[in-house]
């Protein structure tokens, strides 16, 4: 136990955050985060529920940790594992706000 802490803390002694890490880091955050919103909709309706800031987040989220493997860090796999879902995540966002027009039209007539 003392072992792993020590060693914990000495990682953390040459652990230094640059700009592109920051942006993995809240690209991270916010991919990771749209789950609980995610969660916290469908409890509350009770049915599962994708709102539109789970859409939101998962652009947001996709496209900066995209970003961050392009730029900040250079890695094949990370802009593999991140390209495909920039796309999906703003197909399901244009078709969500798609179909949000639709209703709000039908409700005028």
């Amino acid at each position: 136990m003392h072992f792993a802490l020590s060693h914990i803390l000495q990682s953390l002694q040459h652990f230094h955050i640059t700009p592109w890490k920051a942006v993995g880091f809240l690209g991270t955050l916010m991919f990771t985060g749209r789950w609980f919103v995610q969660l916290y909709f469908t409890r509350k309706y009770k049915r599962v529920v994708m709102p539109l800031s789970f859409w939101w987040m998962s652009v947001t989220g996709s496209a900066l940790l995209l970003a961050y493997f392009v730029f900040g860090k250079n890695d094949s796999v990370g802009i593999l594992s991140n390209f495909f879902p920039v796309f999906v995540s703003v197909y399901n966002l244009v078709m969500h706000l798609r179909q949000h027009g639709r209703d709000e039209v039908g409700k005028e007539a």
